[in-house]
């Protein structure tokens, strides 16, 4: 049957509005259904810990649930590398630090663009790690770990997960130094920590959900923490700028991100979710616990997240590409 040519071009635009359409009632009746985090890193550490504890407060607000699911490896590029891949339409979201959402673009060849494949929602925290090595190292300070690393070039080993904010302070550390050590990869810090516990490897430098535990145990020492500011939870670690390394200061942080094309609409919706759950007292207490400091309210912007991830890969990229670090 032949149509009429007004009628076929009538019918041809309606067709080609259709997904506009669908996109934008979409974005109206969201969400209606569950929203994934994506964490790139193992379970137990502090970016993990960071994504359970907005999961449980933002499914209050948003009227649905909020899962956390883990996808490691690469240095957190598969994870990353699966919310590139998604719709979107806000029900995929990618949790990631300084090491997941910076550094991975100068050690992998990524199948995304950091910057330009994601919508930026909200910068979270930041926070210090620490220093921390087997319990049975001979060195009981700062001082006397650098001395004894300085004795002993490339035969120590520090864990830490490839071209991830361990890796990264690792280096920033031997070259403050001007030591030596093999890096030994892991997929996770919380691995890295069982390790130097049972005394396999010699140190590491790890966020602090994975390390004081065992430093309170005393089953590993504590040398020093990456920032100016000491932790509240453990204020008789010294910071290494104390310790012996003047100017030392280097921290993690985390952001949330969607993949590019999400509607306005929902993403400003995600920002004023994940906004509230950083204003709730339990929230702010756990993270608190985490050691990680809540970014003021006019940080925890979209801008500002593209903002500080611009201005690291600037910072970062030339460093690493510089040392021919590679991820694994």
């Amino acid at each position: 049957m032949k149509l009429p040519r007004r009628q076929f071009l009538h019918l041809a635009a309606g067709a080609a509005a259709l997904p506009a359409v669908s996109q934008i009632a979409t974005a109206q009746t969201y969400p209606s259904r569950p929203i994934m985090i994506v964490v790139p890193f193992a379970v137990g550490g502090v970016t993990d810990t960071i994504g359970r504890v907005l999961a449980e407060r933002m499914k209050s607000s948003l009227g649905q649930p909020v899962i956390v699911e883990n996808v490691t490896g690469a240095g957190g590029t598969i994870a990353v590398g699966r919310v590139a891949r998604a719709a979107p339409d806000g029900y995929t979201l990618s949790l990631g630090n300084n090491g997941s959402h910076v550094t991975t673009g100068a050690t992998y060849a990524l199948h995304y663009d950091l910057l330009t494949d994601f919508e930026p929602i909200t910068l979270l925290s930041t926070g210090p790690s620490v220093l921390v090595a087997r319990k049975t190292m001979p060195a009981d300070d700062l001082k006397g770990l650098i001395a004894w690393l300085k004795s002993n070039p490339d035969k120590a080993t520090g864990g830490m997960t490839p071209g991830s904010f361990s890796h990264i302070a690792g280096l920033f550390f031997q070259k403050s130094t001007g030591t030596r050590f093999q890096f030994v990869p892991y997929r996770g810090m919380a691995l890295a920590i069982q390790d130097l516990v049972a005394g396999q490897i010699d140190l590491a430098i790890s966020d602090p959900v994975a390390s004081l535990p065992q430093v309170r145990a005393g089953t590993i020492k504590a040398y020093g923490v990456t920032t100016k500011a000491r932790l509240v939870s453990a204020p008789d670690i010294p910071t290494l700028d104390e310790a012996g390394l003047p100017g030392f200061d280097i921290s993690q942080w985390h952001g949330l991100w969607v993949p590019k094309g999400t509607p306005k609409n929902i993403t400003a919706k995600l920002n004023t979710a994940v906004m509230d759950a950083l204003s709730a007292p339990t929230a702010r207490a756990r993270l608190a616990d985490l050691s990680q400091e809540i970014l003021p309210p006019d940080q925890q912007t979209p801008e500002a997240l593209r903002t500080l991830q611009k201005a690291e890969i600037e910072k970062w990229w030339p460093i690493i590409k510089a040392a021919n670090i590679k991820g694994e």
